[in-house]
C-alpha cells in the first residue's frame, strides 16, 4: 500500500522535478538511483563494523562527519574497527559528504519505496543505522529492523511543530518509533517528545552542534579564506550566512547604511542555497556596490576596491564564519524554516544576531540569550542598528562574542556521550 501511495505521489510530482531542473533550480538529488536502489559500495571491511550514517542537510552530514571521526577512534580505543558509510538525499548534502568522506563510501539514500530500500540494505550491510536528528521513513525502518539491524537517532530533536503533526499519525508514528533501538536526544524536551510519541529508548546526550561548531580562527582554513578573499587585520567583517529571501537584501541595505561612515566595514554574503547566487548577483548590481564572486577569486585574483564577496560555492561557510566580527544568522525572519546554526559563528566569538524564527534551535538559543550572548532582530532597521552599535562599540561587541564563545564551549561533550550510547550496541551485533 505504501508504494502505490508512493508511486501516486511521484507521478504527481514528476513535473515539479522536471521544472526544478530545467528552470536553474537545485536538483532532486540522484533520482533514478534513489528510485531503483541501484547503488554502487565496496564490501565491508572484514573484522570492521559497518556503520550506515543519513543525513539530509549540509549541516546534519558536517555532524555526522565529526561523529564518524570520533567514533572510530574511540571504537579504537576499546580494540573494535568501525568503517563508516554515509548517505544523504540532497544535492549539497552528497556533495559535503563527498568531501568529507571518501566517494566510493557516499551514496544517495534510497527513496522509501520497498525495492529500493531492500537492494540498499543487501548491499550496504550494516550492522547499524544512523539517523541525523529526525529523518523517519516507514519502510527504510521496517525493511532494516526486520534484519535485525540495530537503528539509532542521533542529536534527536522534536520541534512543538513536528510533534503535532506526529500525533495527528499516531499509530503510524508509534509503528515507526518502535523500530527504533535507541533514540539519542539533544535535550529533555525534545526526549519527552519521542517517549510521548512511543519511543522504547530515549536518552539525553545534549546537542551535538555544540562539537561541530569549531571556533579556531587560527586554522589553517579559515586563514586561507581570509587570504584569498584578502581581508585585512584592521577589517571589519559582517557576514550574513545560511540566508534565504530576502535576507540578503536586508544585509545589502545595512552595508549601504553604514560602509560611508565605516569605511573598514566588509560584506560577505553566504546564502543557503549557491542555486540562488545569480539573483543576489542581480542585487548587488543594481545597488552599485562593488563586489566579486568567491567562485572567481582563485581564477582571477582580487579586484581592487572591492568591499562586497559573494559566495558561490557549497560547504565552506564554517570557515567563512572564522572571518567574521559581526555575524547574521539567516532562515530565521519570515518563519518559514525554523533558523540555521548560531553556533558556529558563535564558538568564534563573533558578535551575533538571528531573528525571531528559530524553532529548530530551540534550546540553543535559550543558553544564549539567557546569557547576554546574541541578539534577536526582528526587520532591516533593527540589523542596522545592531550591526551600526557592533562598529561603535567594539569592546562590547568582543566581550559579547566572548560570551557567545564561552556558551559553546560550556555545551561541548555530547558526540563522546552519543559515542558511547553507539558503542553499547556493537556487542549485540552478529560479527562481520
Amino acid at each position: 500500500m505504501l508504494d502505490l501511495l508512493y508511486i501516486l505521489l511521484a507521478l504527481v510530482a514528476l513535473p515539479w522535478v522536471a521544472w526544478r531542473r530545467m528552470a536553474g533550480r537545485r536538483p532532486v538529488a540522484a533520482v533514478w538511483q534513489r528510485l531503483s536502489g541501484s547503488i554502487s559500495l565496496p564490501a565491508p571491511l572484514p573484522g570492521s563494523h559497518r556503520i550506515w550514517l543519513h543525513g539530509v542537510s549540509v549541516g546534519e552530514v558536517a555532524l555526522l562527519s565529526s561523529l564518524a571521526t570520533r567514533l572510530r577512534s574511540l571504537a579504537e580505543a576499546e580494540g573494535r574497527q568501525v568503517e563508516c558509510v554515509i548517505s544523504s538525499s540532497t544535492t549539497t548534502g552528497l556533495e559535503v559528504a563527498r568531501s568529507r568522506f571518501p566517494p566510493e563510501l557516499v551514496f544517495p539514500c534510497p527513496l522509501d519505496f520497498s525495492w529500493a530500500v531492500r537492494r540498499v540494505v543487501t548491499r550496504v550491510q550494516p550492522d547499524m543505522l544512523v539517523l541525523g536528528e529526525l529523518e523517519l521513513w516507514p519502510q527504510l525502518l521496517a525493511i532494516t529492523a526486520r534484519r535485525g539491524i540495530p537503528i539509532a537517532v542521533v542529536n534527536a530533536r522534536m520541534s512543538e511543530r513536528s510533534f503535532r503533526g506526529y500525533q495527528r499519525i499516531a499509530p503510524i508514528a508509534r509503528r515507526m518509533l518502535q523500530r527504533l533501538t535507541v533514540v539519542i536526544a539533544r535535550s529533555e524536551e525534545d526526549a519527552s517528545r519521542f517517549r510521548k510519541l512511543g519511543a522504547p529508548v530515549v536518552v539525553v546526550a545534549g546537542s551535538m552542534k555544540y562539537d561541530g561548531a569549531r571556533g579556531d580562527r587560527s586554522s589553517a582554513e579559515v586563514q586561507r579564506l581570509a587570504a584569498l578573499a584578502g581581508l585585512a587585520a584592521d577589517d571589519v567583517v559582517f557576514l550574513a550566512g545560511s540566508t534565504q529571501h530576502p535576507e540578503e537584501a536586508l544585509a545589502i541595505e545595512t552595508f549601504q547604511k553604514l560602509s560611508a561612515t565605516h569605511p573598514a566595514l566588509r560584506l560577505i554574503l553566504v546564502p543557503r542555497h549557491v542555486e540562488r547566487a545569480a539573483a543576489i548577483a542581480d542585487l548587488l548590481e543594481a545597488s552599485g556596490l562593488a563586489w566579486q564572486r568567491r567562485s572567481r577569486l582563485d581564477r582571477d585574483g582580487l579586484q581592487p576596491g572591492y568591499r562586497v564577496l559573494l559566495v558561490d560555492a557549497t560547504g565552506e561557510l564554517a570557515a567563512w564564519w572564522g572571518t567574521a566580527s559581526i555575524a547574521f544568522v539567516g532562515g530565521s525572519l519570515d518563519g518559514k524554516r525554523g533558523g540555521q546554526n548560531m553556533l558556529e559563528p558563535s564558538a568564534y566569538g563573533a558578535a551575533v544576531a538571528f531573528g525571531p524564527h528559530t524553532r529548530n534551535f530551540h534550546t540553543e538559543v535559550a543558553g544564549l540569550l539567557a546569557a547576554e550572548a546574541v541578539r534577536v532582530v526582528h526587520d532591516q532597521q533593527q540589523l542596522t542598528d545592531f550591526v551600526g552599535w557592533a562598529l561603535e562599540h567594539p569592546d562590547e561587541r568582543e566581550a559579547m562574542g566572548a560570551r557567545a564563545a564561552a556558551v559553546v564551549a560550556t555545551g561541548r561533550g555530547a558526540t563522546d556521550l552519543t559515542i558511547r550510547r553507539l558503542l553499547a550496541v556493537l556487542p549485540q551485533m552478529p560479527a562481520t
